[in-house]
């Protein structure tokens, strides 16, 4: 499966009904009043954390969501129907923002989480609600409201406990291998990881907790050098960092200076990140 990890969609709630304009028209009923009924409401657009998914690639290919419109109202005080909601399902840990104005507006972190990203809009009041005494028989009625509609960039930052850090080919792959039921690409001549994997580590008493492989970091990497910009995110959400140092003949550099190099992207890229625990992994 494709690992996407940040997606721009648009989204439209559902507009309201109309109101009616309509009048009691019976037999032997010699003055009918008004009877317009209401129109409903608009279809919400809700996104909802669910475990199952961990990739935004179903919103890659669907880029646009519109909820249903409200049923325009109708006569003898019959009320329309209100629109279907629009679940979107997203995985845990995905961060929501105006993309017009960059402003975070959920973090879904929780499995069953909800966000009302789009607000529909209210069904309009038919003629009915407007009669008085010195008016007896309105002829006009509300429009319904517009559904809210909004652009928004989804970023997915994995959940993890542990995330493994370090230069490529600096066995993070083997290490995820050898701990949990993942299985990433393992050789014996150097190539680089390509997207986060994440494995299960099973600990004595039945405790478990996520380890994450994140790939690409090089020198340079806040700045956009090579894949770490795009994956730097995912080790906002660990608790703890584990940073290979390979110390074999096949690694390139000094081991002291590489171990220094991905100090200083993580802490150029968010300083905040040089305050979570670090642990250092000698492979050879």
């Amino acid at each position: 499966m494709q690992f996407i990890d940040q997606v721009k969609v648009y989204v439209k709630a559902g507009d309201g009904g109309r109101g009616c304009i309509s009048f009691r028209r019976e037999k032997y009923v010699p003055k009918g009043g008004p009877n317009g009924g209401d129109g409903g409401r608009g279809g919400h657009i809700i996104f909802k954390a669910v475990s199952n998914l961990n990739t935004l690639l179903d919103l890659k290919y669907q880029q646009q969501y519109r909820a249903e419109r409200g049923e325009h109202g109708m006569g003898k005080d019959m009320h329309g129907k209100n629109g279907k909601d629009l679940t979107i399902p997203v995985p845990p840990g995905t961060l929501i923002k105006d993309a017009d104005t960059g402003e975070i507006l959920s973090d879904l972190t929780i499995e069953g989480q909800e966000f009302f990203a789009a607000k529909a809009g209210r069904g309009g009041l038919g003629n009915a609600h407007f009669k008085t005494a010195t008016r007896q028989a309105p002829m006009f009625a509300q429009p319904g409201e517009p559904g809210e509609e909004k652009n928004l960039v989804l970023e997915l930052k994995l959940l993890a406990d542990v995330g493994l850090i370090g230069l490529p080919n600096a066995g993070k792959s083997t290490l995820i291998s050898a701990l949990s039921a993942a299985r990433p690409k393992v050789a014996d001549y150097p190539f680089t990881t390509l997207i986060p994997v994440l494995g299960v580590v099973k600990h004595e008493d039945f405790r478990s907790f996520v380890i994450a492989d994140i790939p690409g970091l090089i020198e340079g990497a806040h700045k956009g050098a090579g894949l770490g910009f795009q994956f730097l995110r995912h080790v906002e959400r660990t608790s703890i960092l584990l940073h290979l140092v390979d110390i074999s003949e096949m690694a390139e550099g000094d081991p002291v200076e590489n171990f220094e190099k991905i100090n200083k992207e993580l802490e150029l890229y968010s300083p905040e990140l040089m305050k979570k625990p670090l642990s250092v992994n000698i492979s050879y």
